[in-house]
């Protein structure tokens, strides 16, 4: 049996990624097959279709570092014909066929099943980022940031990541900053939740290892002088999340926030969380996310548009969430 995917092929030290029919016996080894609904585009699946980044371990691969669909075959305990089920990160799409396809085989031990409030489009609108959103909550209430605490700063506010963490937020009742090098899409920010906007520019170049004390917690996306920046103006027993690196993998800063004002940097991973903070994560997403404001931050492509969108994600240019209709 054929299926489309997207197919990323290395020739010499050209990468090339190109739609294909695929058949469903080359798939890679594992116990569940899934009839793959919906997938989305993060900035590590934009990483690994343009070959920005050494992202893919193994070539050729199919992309995608998420998936939702209904099981049709599982030799898994866990997993029946026709559950519901998600997968974030793991190794798909980096050494693994991944979800932008129509069709997958992957380990059981690596899957969700869907909480029932939460459709498969739903859970890849929340994709790597929302759930990276989330797991950045709770690490903020695991610091004891409750909102009366004070302000959290939320960077890259109008990228996945961002926009997901201003939904929940603001459901929670914190009051939010946005930092975002977009000033035209303060309307959107403050939609969601945003009280604030601040450029970024403010928080982007060298700073002094201790600023004026702002915010109580911090989720940050960029890195680099941005993060630094951040940590210098959170105030005492602050947690402040890390879970990207836009601006930089580097951390030009100092230790007197650590020292001086006993900060937590929270680091954050998404691809090879343990399944019991998974089950966590997305069972709070069912209860504490917006899903009227989670539409309206989601924009929906077929798979073939994927390629395209992906590197406009990269520059910068797409706000919010895409999800990617592999059957359309």
């Amino acid at each position: 049996m054929s299926f489309r995917a997207i197919l990323v092929r290395k020739n010499n030290s050209v990468q090339q990624a190109e739609m294909v029919l695929f058949d469903e016996a080359d798939l890679m080894d594992g116990d569940v097959t899934i009839a793959i609904d919906y997938s989305t585009i993060n900035f590590k699946d934009c990483l690994a279709i343009t070959g920005v980044a050494p992202i893919i371990k193994s070539f050729p691969l199919i992309p995608g570092i998420d998936l939702a669909g209904t099981v049709e075959i599982s030799a898994h305990k866990s997993f029946k014909a026709g559950d519901k089920v998600v997968l974030n990160g793991w190794e798909i799409g980096v050494s693994h066929h991944g979800g932008f396809a129509q069709r997958a085989r992957v380990r059981g031990d690596w899957l969700l099943n869907l909480p029932p409030q939460i459709t498969t489009r739903q859970a890849m609108a929340i994709g790597t980022a929302g759930f990276t959103a989330m797991l950045s909550v709770l690490a903020l209430e695991h610091g004891g940031i409750t909102p009366e605490k004070g302000d959290i700063l939320v960077t890259g506010a109008s990228g996945g990541v961002g926009s997901v963490a201003i939904a929940l937020l603001s459901k929670l009742g914190y009051r939010i900053l946005a930092s975002t090098g977009r000033p035209e899409e303060s309307r959107y920010l403050k939609a969601l939740g945003a009280a604030e906007i601040i450029d970024r520019r403010k928080l982007s170049a060298p700073g002094n290892p201790l600023g004026h004390e702002r915010w109580a917690g911090a989720i940050d996306v960029v890195g680099s002088y941005t993060l630094a920046n951040v940590l210098a103006q959170t105030r005492y027993g602050g947690t402040v999340t890390a879970c990207g690196l836009v601006q930089g993998l580097d951390l030009p800063g100092s230790l007197a926030p650590f020292i001086l004002r006993s900060i937590t940097l929270a680091g954050i991973d998404s691809a090879n969380a343990p399944k019991a903070k998974r089950e966590i994560a997305w069972t709070r997403l069912a209860s504490d996310l917006n899903l009227a404001k989670l539409e309206q931050m989601t924009s929906i492509v077929g798979l073939a548009e994927a390629t395209e969108v992906a590197q406009r994600l990269l520059a910068g240019q797409v706000r919010g969430r895409i999800v990617v209709d592999v059957n359309a």
